[in-house]
């Protein structure tokens, strides 16, 4: 699941993904637990890729994340896209939930300033076609 700046789309949920986008649009962020192994999964899968169950629940993720990795897309991959390079794309990890990973957008920070391991907050933003996604701000600190 690959998100594009908001100006352009969203995403368009499919059969394995419609859940996940369910709360997203409820904003609220939510991984799949399978449980029967407790493992948590993204994207989301029908089976556990852990110990092959049918069976899951969606837990409610925890706000804050780290940066796991990023990079900065400068060429765009589609003509949709020109306007709007350079932008980032990050993979944000969730070390309490067994380092599952999600990967988005971070907001309101020049690319200079990322970095991995840099802890970061769950934003909300509508995408162009309506959908509510799910990006990341700098987690400032209390």
């Amino acid at each position: 699941m690959a998100y594009l700046p908001n100006e352009i789309s969203g995403p368009v949920p499919n059969d394995a993904d419609r859940m996940f986008w369910h709360y997203c649009q409820q904003h609220e962020l939510r991984f799949q637990q399978c449980t029967s192994c407790r493992r948590f999964r993204h994207p989301p899968t029908p089976v556990c890729p852990h110990c092959q169950s049918f069976t899951n629940e969606w837990v409610v993720a925890p706000a804050t994340g780290v940066v796991f990795s990023f990079t900065i897309v400068h060429h765009p991959a589609h003509p949709a896209m020109k306007t709007v390079v350079p932008y980032n794309v990050v993979v944000v990890d969730f070390p309490a939930y067994n380092h599952v990973r999600l990967v988005s957008n971070l907001i309101e920070v020049p690319a200079q300033e990322i970095r991995i391991g840099m802890e970061v907050a769950v934003a909300w933003e509508t995408a162009g076609n309506g959908m509510v996604v799910p990006r990341f701000k700098r987690k400032i600190s209390a």
